[in-house]
């Protein structure tokens, strides 16, 4: 099912040149479960970091482990500008409730007002981003490794049931065009 969503191309197609022109690994692009599960794992990580430029923290992880790249950095395109207020108050609240802290009241969305409270923003803010960025995305990596081999059983099953359909049809159809000789019809 999910294999199915990404079709294998030819050889020698346009990505297996420029692949082979940059030198590039193949597990950066490859599509099985381990590369994406591990993408998610990486995009998501770095995206729920409060960090600039979380895409350039994904390539820096490229060395250390092999994984899909593009799903990585579309899953760190979830934190965007529309996503990270939300996001960012529900990890400082987090992060509050780890601590046993309350937190500020009277939120401002203005500089002065940021700048004047970072210092009891900071640490609740990063403590929450670490407890999503370590939970959230070793869920979903353990999710996506789940239905991804779900999803290879039941299309083996189902491969197997069509098969056995397709014997059963071919053993029907032998039955009905095969002939047998009868010995009791005899010629004297």
């Amino acid at each position: 099912m999910i294999r199915k969503a990404f079709k294998k191309k030819p050889s020698g197609s346009k990505l297996d040149k420029f692949i082979e022109k940059y030198n590039l690994p193949r597990e950066y692009l490859s599509i099985n479960r381990k590369s994406i599960s591990r993408g998610v794992l990486i995009g998501l990580f770095w995206g729920f970091i409060p960090m600039p430029m979380q895409m350039v923290a994904v390539m820096a992880t490229t060395p250390f482990i092999r994984f899909n790249v593009p799903i990585a950095i579309s899953m760190v395109w979830l934190s965007n500008p529309l996503t990270m207020p939300p996001m960012y108050y529900m990890e400082y609240l987090t992060g509050n409730f780890l601590l046993g802290q309350t937190g500020l009241t009277n939120i401002e969305i203005s500089m002065e007002w940021f700048s004047d409270h970072w210092d009891s923003i900071v640490i609740p803010l990063y403590l929450g981003a670490s407890f999503y960025s370590l939970v959230i995305s070793s869920i979903l990596y353990m999710v996506i490794n789940r239905l991804w081999i779900f999803s290879v059983n039941k299309e083996k099953s189902e491969k197997k049931q069509q098969r056995e359909k397709m014997k059963k049809r071919k053993t029907k159809k032998n039955k009905l065009f095969s002939f047998k000789t009868s010995t009791n019809n005899k010629i004297k």
